[in-house]
């Protein structure tokens, strides 16, 4: 699936009976109130379009969301599920929703892309690494010996299902 930013537009609706009731598409309910929301090609009321994640209504923090997965996104969530252009760090390609991931420094990967920049072995959920300078090296292979010894860091992976709550 490809990443999507999605502007979101204040509508505003004017009353009487010529006008055309809309449905929302986050409740299904008719929207009658005088503000509105259209995003992804369908009306929303502003309290109905909401980050999947932390649940903030998206009409009251900017005039975007993010999509991917089946989620509606915040730019915070959206960020830091996906990294901050939804592509793995390493390879530059577009990771889906649906895809297990490795994250290092706030950057994503896929799980193949996630190697010691020294001898390429994949690094693996528990292994612990080095991140210097936005490259990966694994514990045998980290650059300046025990001047980095502090700076280990275990390796976290997050699972991301489309199905799933993510938060």
């Amino acid at each position: 699936m490809v990443n999507s930013r999605v502007e979101t537009t204040a509508v505003a609706v004017t009353g009487g009976s010529g006008g055309a009731v809309r449905s929302c598409a986050g409740c299904g309910g008719g929207i009658s109130d005088r503000f509105l929301l259209f995003s992804m090609d369908r009306y929303w009321h502003t309290r109905c379009l909401k980050c999947s994640c932390c649940q903030a209504q998206l009409g009251e923090i900017g005039s975007t969301c993010f999509s991917k997965g089946g989620m509606i996104l915040c730019r915070n969530d959206y960020i830091r599920l996906f990294g901050h252009s939804g592509a793995c760090n390493a390879c530059g390609q577009s990771i889906p929703a649906s895809e297990m991931v490795m994250r290092a420094q706030g950057n994503v990967y896929h799980l193949k892309c996630f190697t010691c920049a020294t001898c390429r072995n994949r690094l693996v959920p528990g292994d612990r690494f080095h991140y210097v300078n936005g490259t990966i090296f694994c514990e045998h292979d980290r650059p300046g010996g025990a001047l980095l010894s502090s700076h280990l860091t275990p390796l976290q992976s997050n699972t991301l299902l489309p199905d799933q709550k993510v938060c």
